[in-house]
């Protein structure tokens, strides 16, 4: 069974744009299914396509299944299944050992900055970053699925 174990925070624009950083990459999200229990999505990026498949979140933990289809096959299920969508450019940051991915949000998310780490355990330490602000792991419209149907924009 896999499991995803992720804390997410807002990030201090400012600071943001002050770090050098490397070069992101684009991404396209589409939901295939979207409810409270499950959450079937299709990711493109510039250079390789998943299927991923979420339970419930209990806590900051969730059973997550990821696989990777062929990228043609996933624009098309992008284009002709996908009812709500998003986009992003990812950004993957080393800090003091920790592989941190920031999401800059387009389109209906315009202005959404969100900070990823994927963890061991629930328990595990790790410091923050300065450009780190507000943790929102447990608020659920941050999540990608949920800011696919009710954008930043209309909040």
């Amino acid at each position: 069974m896999g499991l995803e174990i992720e804390r997410k925070f807002l990030v201090n624009h400012t600071k943001w744009k002050q770090l050098i950083k490397p070069t992101g990459a684009k991404y396209k999200q589409g939901y295939l299914l979207n409810e409270v229990n499950k959450v079937v999505r299709i990711r493109v990026t510039d250079s390789a396509a998943y299927l991923t498949i979420k339970g419930t979140t209990e806590g900051i933990t969730r059973k997550e299944f990821e696989y990777p289809i062929p990228i043609n096959d996933a624009n098309e299920l992008l284009d002709g299944f996908a009812g709500a969508k998003i986009e992003k450019t990812r950004y993957k940051v080393n800090h003091e050992g920790k592989l941190w991915e920031v999401d800059e949000f387009s389109g209906d998310n315009e202005g959404l900055i969100i900070a990823e780490l994927e963890l061991k355990s629930e328990t595990e330490t790790f410091n923050l970053p300065d450009w780190i602000t507000f943790e929102v792991s447990n608020d659920e419209r941050y999540y990608n699925s949920n800011l696919s149907v009710n954008p930043f924009k209309n909040w």
